[in-house]
Protein backbone atom coordinates (compact mmCIF):
# COMPACT_ATOMS: atom_id res chain seq x y z
CA UNK A 1 0.00 0.00 0.00
CA UNK A 2 0.95 3.63 -0.29
CA UNK A 3 -0.23 6.95 1.02
CA UNK A 4 -2.10 9.65 -0.92
CA UNK A 5 -2.49 13.38 -0.36
CA UNK A 6 -5.97 14.81 -0.88
CA UNK A 7 -5.36 17.80 -3.17
CA UNK A 8 -8.46 19.57 -1.88
CA UNK A 9 -7.20 19.45 1.71
CA UNK A 10 -3.49 20.06 1.06
CA UNK A 11 -2.40 23.54 2.16
CA UNK A 12 0.97 23.19 0.38
CA UNK A 13 2.83 23.87 3.63
CA UNK A 14 5.56 21.42 2.62
CA UNK A 15 6.00 19.87 6.08
CA UNK A 16 5.57 16.34 4.69
CA UNK A 17 8.24 16.50 1.98
CA UNK A 18 11.43 16.57 4.10
CA UNK A 19 10.30 13.80 6.48
CA UNK A 20 9.68 11.22 3.72
CA UNK A 21 12.52 8.65 3.88
CA UNK A 22 11.94 7.52 0.27
CA UNK A 23 11.59 11.03 -1.22
CA UNK A 24 8.17 10.02 -2.57
CA UNK A 25 6.61 13.43 -1.84
CA UNK A 26 7.00 16.36 -4.23
CA UNK A 27 5.17 19.57 -5.14
CA UNK A 28 2.90 19.50 -8.18
CA UNK A 29 0.57 22.26 -9.40
CA UNK A 30 0.51 24.12 -6.11
CA UNK A 31 0.00 21.13 -3.79
CA UNK A 32 2.01 18.08 -2.77
CA UNK A 33 1.63 14.58 -4.18
CA UNK A 34 2.97 11.18 -3.16
CA UNK A 35 4.47 8.87 -5.78
CA UNK A 36 2.70 5.60 -4.93
CA UNK A 37 5.31 3.59 -6.83
CA UNK A 38 8.01 4.45 -4.27
CA UNK A 39 5.96 5.11 -1.10
CA UNK A 40 6.52 2.35 1.46
CA UNK A 41 4.40 3.86 4.26
CA UNK A 42 7.77 4.02 6.07
CA UNK A 43 7.65 0.25 6.71
CA UNK A 44 10.93 -0.98 8.11
CA UNK A 45 12.03 2.52 9.09
CA UNK A 46 9.26 3.89 11.33
CA UNK A 47 6.15 2.62 13.12
CA UNK A 48 3.87 5.08 11.27
CA UNK A 49 4.14 6.97 7.99
CA UNK A 50 6.15 10.10 8.80
CA UNK A 51 4.02 12.28 6.54
CA UNK A 52 1.03 11.61 8.81
CA UNK A 53 2.98 12.90 11.80
CA UNK A 54 4.08 16.03 9.93
CA UNK A 55 0.73 16.97 8.36
CA UNK A 56 -1.37 19.37 10.42
CA UNK A 57 -4.54 18.88 8.33
CA UNK A 58 -6.73 15.98 9.46
CA UNK A 59 -7.61 13.57 6.67
CA UNK A 60 -5.25 15.15 4.16
CA UNK A 61 -2.98 12.10 3.91
CA UNK A 62 -4.72 8.75 3.58
CA UNK A 63 -3.84 5.17 2.55
CA UNK A 64 -4.64 4.32 -1.05
CA UNK A 65 -5.20 0.93 -2.67
CA UNK A 66 -2.95 0.30 -5.66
Amino acid sequence: MAMKIDAELCTACGDCEPVCPTSAIAPKRGVYVINAAICTECEGEHDLPQCLNACMTDGCIIPVDL
